[in-house]
């Protein structure tokens, strides 16, 4: 299936890197967290990547321009550097569109700026490019199927505690409790199409918002609820948490659980 990326963000909660590179390319150890997202599904034999570009697109084409195979793989140079041979784990190999969808499109407009791209696609897989999970991707695109739903999307418990507040009209406090006391759920950012999501989009429109409504009003969304590993990179904090994961070799998106090569 191929895999729609949406790339093209601010990523205006976590300024003081996205003001040097867009948000998917912050990286995650020696990685960007796009390597990482790639590399999630690739591990289930998903490679064929179309990337919706916008802030700061040349930085993403630049990398992936300039991808050398030595950087995933060991290898052997001999003839005073003129003959690469590589060993050991090889490169993903991977099929990477790139699209510069614009700075100011929300993410209904990302997608349907690449239509075409998967028109030929009974089901395609897409991924808002800042989160990672361990996620068993294959039950998740098994039970949608099943389900004869037009859209799917990851429902998962948010990582961080709140607490919620019930009041009453003259403000009036009646309830306090921790968000993992209720059955909150949030939209986790891993989604699964049919071709058919396009007639639910209307110009300018985001995801989440009309479309979704229109899907919900259909009886064609379906939630796959997962409380595994889901962890997105919203803030400094969330950043840094992840960074911490990777140092310790602790990566649960990846499925040997490796530290990748630098």
């Amino acid at each position: 299936m191929k895999v729609v990326l949406f790339c093209g963000g601010l990523g205006t909660r976590i300024r003081d890197y996205t003001e040097n590179v867009p948000k998917p390319m912050i990286p995650v150890g020696n990685h960007p967290i796009l390597w990482h997202i790639m590399q999630y599904y690739s591990q289930y034999g998903h490679r064929d990547f179309v990337l919706c570009l916008g802030y700061k697109a040349n930085i993403v084409k630049d990398y992936f321009s300039k991808v050398n195979p030595t950087t995933y793989s060991d290898c052997v140079i001999s003839d005073f550097g003129t003959k690469i041979e590589l060993i050991g784990e090889q490169p993903p190999d991977w099929r990477v569109t790139l699209v510069d969808t614009g700075i100011w499109r929300n993410i209904g407009e990302r997608l349907m700026a690449v239509r075409h791209l998967v028109k030929d696609e009974e089901v395609f897989l897409a991924n808002y490019s800042d989160g990672l999970s361990d996620l068993p991707l294959p039950e998740m695109i098994e039970r949608f199927k099943a389900s004869g739903k037009v859209a799917c999307f990851v429902c998962v418990r948010p990582p961080f505690n709140f607490h919620l507040v019930e009041f009453d009209a003259q403000g009036t406090v009646e309830r306090l409790r921790a968000n993992t006391e209720s059955e909150t759920w949030i939209n986790g950012g891993y989604f699964i199409f049919r071709k058919e999501i396009f007639d639910y989009i209307r110009d300018g429109e985001e995801l989440v918002l009309e479309p979704f409504s229109r899907l919900i009003e259909a009886g064609q969304l379906y939630a796959y609820k997962y409380e595994g590993f889901w962890r997105a990179m919203d803030t400094l904090r969330d950043r840094q948490v992840l960074e911490e994961m990777a140092e310790r070799g602790n990566m649960p998106w990846r499925l040997s659980n490796e530290r990748p090569r630098s």
